[in-house]
Protein backbone atom coordinates (compact mmCIF):
# COMPACT_ATOMS: atom_id res chain seq x y z
CA UNK A 1 0.00 0.00 0.00
CA UNK A 2 1.16 3.51 -0.77
CA UNK A 3 2.13 5.57 2.27
CA UNK A 4 0.60 9.02 2.36
CA UNK A 5 2.55 11.71 4.14
CA UNK A 6 0.78 13.96 6.60
CA UNK A 7 3.08 16.95 6.35
CA UNK A 8 1.96 20.41 7.33
CA UNK A 9 0.61 22.75 4.72
CA UNK A 10 1.85 26.33 4.66
CA UNK A 11 -1.35 27.53 3.09
CA UNK A 12 -3.73 29.48 5.30
CA UNK A 13 -7.34 28.26 5.29
CA UNK A 14 -9.65 30.08 2.92
CA UNK A 15 -11.80 32.74 4.52
CA UNK A 16 -14.68 32.19 2.09
CA UNK A 17 -16.21 28.74 1.75
CA UNK A 18 -16.51 27.12 -1.65
CA UNK A 19 -20.10 26.56 -2.81
CA UNK A 20 -19.89 22.85 -1.95
CA UNK A 21 -18.55 23.56 1.54
CA UNK A 22 -21.21 26.20 2.07
CA UNK A 23 -23.89 23.66 1.10
CA UNK A 24 -22.51 21.20 3.65
CA UNK A 25 -22.28 23.96 6.28
CA UNK A 26 -25.96 24.76 5.73
CA UNK A 27 -26.84 21.07 5.99
CA UNK A 28 -24.91 20.82 9.28
CA UNK A 29 -26.84 23.75 10.71
CA UNK A 30 -30.26 22.68 9.42
CA UNK A 31 -30.05 18.92 9.92
CA UNK A 32 -27.16 17.87 12.18
CA UNK A 33 -27.69 20.73 14.64
CA UNK A 34 -31.30 21.56 13.83
CA UNK A 35 -32.45 17.99 14.52
CA UNK A 36 -29.81 17.38 17.21
CA UNK A 37 -28.37 14.39 15.38
CA UNK A 38 -24.94 15.07 16.95
CA UNK A 39 -24.79 15.95 20.66
CA UNK A 40 -21.79 18.27 20.41
CA UNK A 41 -22.22 19.90 16.98
CA UNK A 42 -24.18 22.91 18.24
CA UNK A 43 -21.37 23.99 20.56
CA UNK A 44 -18.77 23.75 17.81
CA UNK A 45 -20.94 25.66 15.34
CA UNK A 46 -21.34 28.44 17.91
CA UNK A 47 -17.62 28.48 18.67
CA UNK A 48 -16.74 28.37 14.96
CA UNK A 49 -14.31 25.52 15.50
CA UNK A 50 -15.42 23.49 12.46
CA UNK A 51 -13.17 23.41 9.39
CA UNK A 52 -14.91 22.95 6.03
CA UNK A 53 -12.25 21.91 3.53
CA UNK A 54 -12.94 21.42 -0.16
CA UNK A 55 -11.36 18.49 -1.98
CA UNK A 56 -11.90 18.36 -5.75
CA UNK A 57 -9.98 15.08 -6.15
CA UNK A 58 -11.62 12.40 -8.24
CA UNK A 59 -8.92 9.72 -7.83
CA UNK A 60 -8.38 7.60 -4.74
CA UNK A 61 -4.73 8.53 -4.20
CA UNK A 62 -5.29 12.28 -4.41
CA UNK A 63 -8.31 12.10 -2.10
CA UNK A 64 -6.33 10.09 0.46
CA UNK A 65 -3.51 12.63 0.34
CA UNK A 66 -6.04 15.40 0.99
CA UNK A 67 -7.40 13.37 3.91
CA UNK A 68 -3.89 12.90 5.35
CA UNK A 69 -3.20 16.62 5.01
CA UNK A 70 -6.52 17.48 6.67
CA UNK A 71 -5.68 15.18 9.59
CA UNK A 72 -2.26 16.78 10.01
CA UNK A 73 -3.67 20.31 9.87
CA UNK A 74 -6.35 19.52 12.43
CA UNK A 75 -3.83 18.07 14.87
CA UNK A 76 -1.59 21.10 14.41
CA UNK A 77 -4.38 23.57 15.22
CA UNK A 78 -5.83 23.25 18.70
CA UNK A 79 -8.22 26.14 17.94
CA UNK A 80 -10.20 23.84 15.64
CA UNK A 81 -12.19 20.89 16.87
CA UNK A 82 -13.22 18.98 13.76
CA UNK A 83 -12.80 18.94 9.97
CA UNK A 84 -15.32 18.11 7.26
CA UNK A 85 -13.45 17.20 4.08
CA UNK A 86 -16.01 17.86 1.35
CA UNK A 87 -15.49 15.83 -1.83
CA UNK A 88 -16.91 18.38 -4.20
CA UNK A 89 -16.13 16.77 -7.54
CA UNK A 90 -15.82 13.02 -7.10
CA UNK A 91 -16.92 9.85 -5.34
CA UNK A 92 -20.58 10.26 -6.27
CA UNK A 93 -20.80 6.48 -6.46
CA UNK A 94 -21.43 5.22 -2.92
CA UNK A 95 -19.30 2.09 -3.38
CA UNK A 96 -16.34 4.17 -4.59
CA UNK A 97 -16.81 6.36 -1.53
CA UNK A 98 -16.86 3.33 0.78
CA UNK A 99 -13.56 2.19 -0.72
CA UNK A 100 -12.09 5.62 0.05
CA UNK A 101 -13.51 5.44 3.58
CA UNK A 102 -11.84 2.05 4.12
CA UNK A 103 -8.48 3.45 3.03
CA UNK A 104 -8.97 6.49 5.27
CA UNK A 105 -9.42 4.16 8.24
CA UNK A 106 -6.29 2.24 7.18
CA UNK A 107 -4.37 5.51 7.02
CA UNK A 108 -5.36 6.43 10.57
CA UNK A 109 -4.17 3.02 11.79
CA UNK A 110 -0.86 3.13 9.90
CA UNK A 111 -0.20 6.72 11.03
CA UNK A 112 -0.77 5.68 14.67
CA UNK A 113 -3.74 8.03 14.89
CA UNK A 114 -6.25 5.47 16.13
CA UNK A 115 -7.60 6.68 19.44
CA UNK A 116 -6.66 10.24 18.49
CA UNK A 117 -8.77 10.83 15.40
CA UNK A 118 -11.69 8.98 13.93
CA UNK A 119 -13.60 9.42 10.70
CA UNK A 120 -17.36 9.59 10.28
CA UNK A 121 -19.04 9.15 6.91
CA UNK A 122 -21.72 11.09 5.03
CA UNK A 123 -22.82 10.71 1.42
CA UNK A 124 -25.78 11.79 -0.74
CA UNK A 125 -26.59 8.10 -1.37
CA UNK A 126 -25.70 6.76 2.05
CA UNK A 127 -27.35 3.42 2.77
CA UNK A 128 -27.05 1.44 5.97
CA UNK A 129 -26.34 -2.26 5.47
CA UNK A 130 -29.59 -4.19 5.26
CA UNK A 131 -31.73 -1.10 4.74
CA UNK A 132 -33.83 -0.21 1.71
CA UNK A 133 -32.39 2.57 -0.50
CA UNK A 134 -35.40 4.79 0.23
CA UNK A 135 -35.46 4.20 4.01
CA UNK A 136 -35.77 7.47 5.91
CA UNK A 137 -33.13 6.34 8.42
CA UNK A 138 -30.46 6.61 5.71
CA UNK A 139 -30.92 10.38 5.78
CA UNK A 140 -29.23 10.61 9.16
CA UNK A 141 -26.01 10.16 7.13
CA UNK A 142 -26.99 11.78 3.83
CA UNK A 143 -25.27 15.07 3.05
CA UNK A 144 -25.35 17.28 -0.08
CA UNK A 145 -21.85 16.04 -1.02
CA UNK A 146 -19.66 13.11 0.04
CA UNK A 147 -17.88 14.02 3.27
CA UNK A 148 -15.09 12.51 5.36
CA UNK A 149 -15.56 13.91 8.85
CA UNK A 150 -12.50 13.95 11.09
CA UNK A 151 -13.18 14.10 14.83
CA UNK A 152 -10.92 14.30 17.88
CA UNK A 153 -11.70 11.12 19.78
CA UNK A 154 -10.90 12.52 23.23
CA UNK A 155 -13.29 15.42 22.72
CA UNK A 156 -16.01 13.09 21.52
CA UNK A 157 -15.57 10.82 24.53
CA UNK A 158 -15.80 13.77 26.93
CA UNK A 159 -19.08 14.89 25.40
CA UNK A 160 -20.59 11.43 25.33
CA UNK A 161 -19.79 10.91 29.02
CA UNK A 162 -22.01 13.90 29.83
CA UNK A 163 -24.75 12.85 27.41
CA UNK A 164 -27.55 10.66 28.84
CA UNK A 165 -27.72 7.23 27.23
CA UNK A 166 -25.32 7.94 24.33
CA UNK A 167 -25.82 4.42 23.01
CA UNK A 168 -29.36 5.46 22.06
CA UNK A 169 -28.24 8.35 19.81
CA UNK A 170 -28.30 6.37 16.53
CA UNK A 171 -31.66 4.81 17.39
CA UNK A 172 -33.16 8.17 18.33
CA UNK A 173 -31.79 9.78 15.17
CA UNK A 174 -33.33 7.08 13.00
CA UNK A 175 -36.65 7.48 14.79
CA UNK A 176 -36.55 11.24 14.17
CA UNK A 177 -35.72 10.64 10.52
CA UNK A 178 -38.69 8.30 10.19
CA UNK A 179 -40.92 10.87 11.85
CA UNK A 180 -39.78 13.63 9.48
CA UNK A 181 -40.00 11.44 6.41
CA UNK A 182 -38.03 11.24 3.19
CA UNK A 183 -39.73 14.31 1.69
CA UNK A 184 -38.43 16.58 4.43
CA UNK A 185 -34.82 15.54 3.93
CA UNK A 186 -35.01 15.61 0.15
CA UNK A 187 -36.27 19.19 0.34
CA UNK A 188 -33.43 20.25 2.64
CA UNK A 189 -30.74 18.48 0.61
CA UNK A 190 -32.10 19.92 -2.61
CA UNK A 191 -32.08 23.44 -1.14
CA UNK A 192 -28.50 23.05 0.07
CA UNK A 193 -27.33 21.65 -3.28
CA UNK A 194 -29.14 24.39 -5.18
CA UNK A 195 -27.19 26.96 -3.18
CA UNK A 196 -23.96 25.37 -4.37
CA UNK A 197 -25.12 25.19 -8.00
CA UNK A 198 -26.27 28.81 -7.99
CA UNK A 199 -23.03 30.08 -6.46
CA UNK A 200 -20.68 27.99 -8.58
Amino acid sequence: MVNFSAGKSDRAPARVLTPACDAVREWVERVVVGLNFCPFAHREVERQTIVYQDCAATELGAALQAFADAASQLLANDQKETTLLVLSDGFDDFHDYLELLDYADVYLREADLEGILQVASFHPRYQFAGSAPDAAANYTNRAPYPVLHLLREASLERVLKRYPNPELIPENNCAEAERRGVGFFETVLSACKSRANNEA
